[in-house]
């Protein structure tokens, strides 16, 4: 009895690592260029006067 259960379990756990391996999404890398496009830079003293300023919190 205690074999069979053994057995099964074995079986089971095989199977599970199989499913598992050949289930994966295999995902393929694309290298593709893309533009750099010119982002906007904010000042120091801005992003500091932006950051002092808190919201409200109603409590």
């Amino acid at each position: 009895m205690l074999l069979t259960i053994t057995l099964i379990l074995s079986f089971l756990v095989v199977v599970n690592f199989l499913l598992l391996i050949f289930s994966c999404n295999k995902t393929t890398k694309r290298t593709e260029i893309k533009e750099i496009k010119p982002t906007r830079i904010i000042t120091t003293t801005a992003n500091q006067q932006t950051s002092n300023q808190l919201a409200p919190t109603g409590s």
